[in-house]
């Protein structure tokens, strides 16, 4: 199942937050992201209505297994394509935000392409 960018990257975002090992909040996310507490409220409402993540009852945010799925594939497009622009003698901060758009695009063919590709 295909889902928005932006839902990708709210997904992506509490993977990452919550590998420090401390609950993530909403505030934590609006934070990182630099969006508007409302707006990081509304889009956590839609991703728990959707099945991507669950809010506890002292209001922090943990992924289902799918949203964990989605997560993780969106965090390793991200990795994976930043690492590759790098190796190309990309900016490393040109290649973060490059790849931050291209992980979202890929197809799954190409993505794997590059990948196996790195590998070699």
């Amino acid at each position: 199942m295909r889902i928005q960018e932006s839902a990708e990257n709210y997904l992506e975002t509490i993977l990452i937050l919550s590998r420090n090992g401390n609950p993530v909040r909403s505030v934590d996310i609006s934070n990182e992201l630099n969006y508007t507490k409302p707006s990081v409220s509304v889009a956590m409402k839609k991703l728990r209505l959707d099945g991507y993540v669950e809010i506890d009852k002292n209001g922090y945010v943990l992924l289902t297994e799918n949203g964990r799925k989605i997560a993780e594939s969106m965090h390793e497009r991200h990795e994976v394509i930043s690492n590759w622009l790098v190796s190309l003698g990309v900016d490393k901060d040109i290649a973060a935000k490059d790849a931050c758009k291209m992980e979202h695009v890929i197809s799954e063919q190409s993505f794997k392409a590059i990948r196996e590709h790195i590998k070699k």
